[in-house]
């Protein structure tokens, strides 16, 4: 099972489908605003990747928080802004057979797709 997580008007998001979609990848794209974030799920992506790679500091939302909230940014604190703000989390991120990947590059998605 192959899932797509992200928001359906970001470049890289874009791009990322269509390479799945011309590479005959079957996948499920999880829309963070449509379908939602909680706890249980982010706690799975932070199985794969460490929540400080998943942190966008290059968002508008990012540079968006109070000075405090970044300063107080850790463990306990990222998941209600992740879920507040899920264009906190970099994008796109792929999740296939327990792997995952963070943004896009199509030579990453080659090699894990050996295609």
């Amino acid at each position: 099972m192959t899932t797509l997580y992200g928001i359906p008007n970001c470049d890289t998001v874009k791009k990322a489908q269509k390479w799945l979609i011309q590479n005959n990848i079957s996948f499920t794209f999880h829309d963070y605003r449509k379908d939602g974030l909680n706890e249980a799920l982010l706690t799975q992506f932070f199985e794969s990747t460490p929540w400080e790679e998943l942190l966008n500091k290059r968002s508008t939302s990012y540079r968006a928080l109070t000075a405090t909230q970044k300063e107080n940014i850790n463990n306990e604190t990222v998941i209600p802004l992740f879920i507040e703000f899920p264009t906190l989390i970099k994008r796109p991120l792929l999740i296939s057979e327990n792997k995952a990947l963070l943004g896009f590059k199509a030579e990453h998605y080659q090699t894990l797709f050996a295609v």
